[in-house]
């Protein structure tokens, strides 16, 4: 009778154990289509068993008392894991690289309907013409109106460019808002698989997927390095800082520049803004490369190509080719801002100095005054306008307009100074661009065409300084001819060639959209790599229908069968007590 009835137990357990097994198999084909969802699989096992002699010739004599679930498998390939998220990471700096270097390339490419070089080319149009009779006023018009346009058009590019990287400035800010708003998810979903698991009996299947998709998009933004605990809690690390662990999260703080408002995130709990002391989270000073893992993360994608500041000509001119790549080279952005506004200096300077040429005072030092009564020495070695050689505009004055003027200074201090004889001679002292004040620069921040030019195109210099018989100044259309095929001028300190102005741009825009292409080709390699990866993974966490129904069928037969088994038991034991 004993064993009769221990036998309804057994059978009840396999009630039991396959009525779980079909709800776990019917909860996997509800999810078929849930993101982020990961099958589930039952793994049944033997009760304990009653032994009856351990000394038995064969094996132990025993009696099973059922069976049970063993446990229910969260399906995960952790290698797959860290290999999707750390591919996701790299394919998403690839991707915002292009992003960034692709918005460049079509600044410059339409602009207003018109390419950029069509605004260079113009330029260069109306000078030849002007080089063939410098006299004509048509001549003189079209060259204050393809002046105008020219740096119009190039500050509106320049414009674009800085407007873009505010935007970039906007994508940072998102990004670490994002990154912390995860980790304190991580954070408390650990919280809460530790509460739900700390009996051993129960798997938080459902928090851990969230927790395992939190982490799937952490990784595209940033860099990660990740290990869960004994206790189920997973400790999280960004650029080999701690971000999450079983104690808090340590956030990503924003680190903002007074002057350009752009956002750089730093760990504040390593920092002393106090004191100026700010741990960044990303080092630059590291080579970016997949051998180093340095090429991982939207994030530093976004910072690097953004950059902190706006770059002018500065940023090339005097500088060695390591001082370049380790700065204003690192970025598209800045290296293209820096190449432009080198190419606007070297054309609008060069132009100036045909219409306004100077030469180095070799004489003694020599003290006068200015035209507002201020003493003013004049030492060897400072520029001066070369009064014999230069022609005048139809005013016929001394210094001759500029024709690109800076917002922040004249072109020359007029310095009065008088010998022992009593006789005045006059100087125009050039004033130096100002390495600080971008003010006084020809840089496409202050550069305009200038204002008496604009209102009266004949102030032009065209002419000799002869008062009484003025003639064209016809080695200006020389000079000029000159200027535009003279190879002088190098893209950047890793240019090995020089070029002319008119080479200059289209090497600017090729370096421009090579970058592009490597980036380009980049991202769309990693993305059929995590594609591949993603698919392996979705092999083992991914629901199969098809699979799922012959698992359902496999455990609607065991259940039918643990029945079947219980009524014969049934029957037997109602036999039983009948007979008796």
């Amino acid at each position: 009778m004993a064993n009769g009835m221990g036998s309804l137990y057994i059978g009840s357990s396999g009630l039991r154990t396959s009525q779980n097994a079909l709800n776990t198999t019917a909860n996997n084909l509800a999810n078929v289509d849930t993101t982020g969802y990961v099958r589930q699989q039952v793994i049944q096992a033997d009760r304990h068993y009653n032994i009856f002699d351990k000394n038995a010739a064969i094996s132990n004599q025993q009696s099973g008392l059922g069976v049970s679930i063993a446990d229910v498998i969260h399906s995960r390939d952790i290698f797959l894991d860290k290999s999707y998220r750390t591919e996701t990471g790299r394919q998403s700096f690839y991707s915002a690289c292009y992003s960034a270097t692709n918005e460049i390339y079509t600044y410059f490419q339409e602009l207003e309907g018109e390419a950029f070089q069509n605004s260079i080319s113009s330029l260069y149009t109306a000078f030849e013409e002007f080089s063939k009779d410098p006299s004509d006023s048509v001549n003189q018009n079209l060259v204050m109106q393809k002046s105008s346009l020219f740096i119009s058009r190039a500050k509106a590019v320049y414009t674009s460019l800085q407007n873009y990287q505010n935007n970039l400035n906007t994508k940072i800010s998102k990004d670490i808002d994002r990154i912390n708003e995860l980790g304190k998810k991580i954070y408390d979903l650990n919280e809460n698989i530790v509460k739900i698991e700390a009996g051993g009996v129960e798997t938080a299947m459902e928090l851990r997927d969230q927790r395992d998709n939190a982490l799937d998009e952490l990784a595209g933004l940033v860099h990660i390095d990740y290990d869960e605990k004994y206790d189920g809690t997973v400790f999280v690390s960004i650029e080999g800082v701690d971000f999450v662990n079983r104690a808090q999260v340590y956030e990503m703080g924003k680190s903002v520049d007074d002057e350009t408002g752009y956002i750089t995130p730093y760990w504040p709990q390593m920092s002393d803004t106090n004191r100026g002391q700010t741990a960044n989270v990303f080092n630059f000073n590291v080579d970016i490369s997949s051998a180093y893992n340095t090429d991982i993360g939207e994030l530093k994608a976004l910072v690097m190509q953004r950059g902190n500041y706006v770059a002018d000509y500065r940023d090339i001119e005097g500088k060695s080719r390591q001082e370049y790549n380790d700065d204003a080279g690192m970025s598209v952005m800045l290296s293209t801002e820096a190449e432009l506004d080198q190419l606007v200096h070297k054309l609008v300077t060069a132009i100036n100095d045909i219409f306004c040429p100077n030469v180095k005072y070799a004489g003694t030092d020599l003290t006068g005054t200015t035209a507002d009564g201020n003493a003013f020495t004049i030492t060897q070695g400072m520029k001066v306008l070369d009064t014999d050689n230069c022609a005048v505009g139809s005013d016929g004055k001394l210094p001759p307009q500029e024709l690109f003027s800076r917002v922040g200074t004249d072109r020359y201090t007029e310095v009065n100074v008088t010998d022992a004889a009593g006789n005045t001679r006059t100087y125009y002292v050039y004033n130096e661009e100002s390495a600080t004040d971008i003010s006084k620069m020809y840089t496409l921040s202050s550069l305009k065409v200038n204002d008496e030019i604009i209102s009266q195109p004949s102030y032009i210099p065209h002419l000799t300084q002869d008062s009484n018989n003025k003639q064209v100044a016809q080695q200006l259309g020389t000079a000029f001819t000159e200027m535009w095929k003279k190879s002088e001028i190098s893209l950047n300190p890793n240019a090995t060639s020089k070029c002319t102005f008119m080479e200059y741009y289209a090497q600017m825009i090729g370096e421009t959209g090579t970058a592009g292409s490597v980036y380009n080709t980049m991202s769309e390699t990693l993305n059929n790599t995590v594609n591949t990866v993603d698919n392996k993974r979705q092999q083992v966490i991914g629901v199969s229908s098809d699979e799922e129904l012959t698992s359902m069928i496999q455990f609607q037969n065991a259940y039918n069968a643990a029945s079947r088994f219980m009524n014969v038991v049934s029957d037997m034991i109602e036999t039983l007590i009948n007979g008796l």
